[in-house]
């Protein structure tokens, strides 16, 4: 168990303080493009992958009309995790690609390209899956996340 110094030096530079919200990025093409370049990946890499369709307009509205659960062990509210990928649809040009059992795939056609820029999406990805940092990354900071995220045109969450 972290003491408190080491929780926050995880999220060091922000320690306790919010950042806010990332602003937009500029996209590198065209989201759909992205999106389907990475299903395509998707789809080499884990052959378990199915087609799924759900009544919704955009990919973050699927996610709560098709009953998705996956972030179970965080949050029960699939609604907030669906507000957190609509502001993404809107800012990064994200696409959800695929949702598993507690997996999460968006395609990127804005990723942040600088690493301040990366640290600002850093802080809303811990906070949208802090497993994401605290489970996936040696050291677990808020800082090597970022590192991984600059130009990454495709962001992979995991709830444990």
């Amino acid at each position: 168990m972290l003491s408190e110094e080491e929780r926050i030096a995880v999220t060091a530079p922000y320690g306790r303080q919010w950042p806010g919200l990332a602003p937009s990025m500029e996209s590198q093409g065209e989201p759909d493009s992205f999106a389907a370049g990475y299903a395509e990946h998707l789809l080499d890499r884990l052959s378990s992958l199915r087609l799924g369709l759900a009544a919704a307009e955009r990919g973050s509205d699927a996610l709560v009309s098709m009953g998705w659960s996956g972030p179970l062990n965080y949050t029960n509210d699939t609604g907030e995790i669906a507000s957190v990928v609509r502001s993404w649809e809107d800012r990064f040009g994200a696409r959800v690609v695929g949702a598993g059992f507690s997996e999460l795939y968006l395609s990127v056609a804005a990723p942040p390209s600088t690493h301040e820029e990366a640290l600002r999406v850093a802080a809303e990805h811990f906070a949208f899956c802090p497993d994401n940092i605290w489970q996936n990354t040696t050291p677990a900071t808020l800082a090597s996340y970022a590192e991984h995220l600059v130009d990454l045109n495709a962001w992979v969450f995991w709830w444990d």
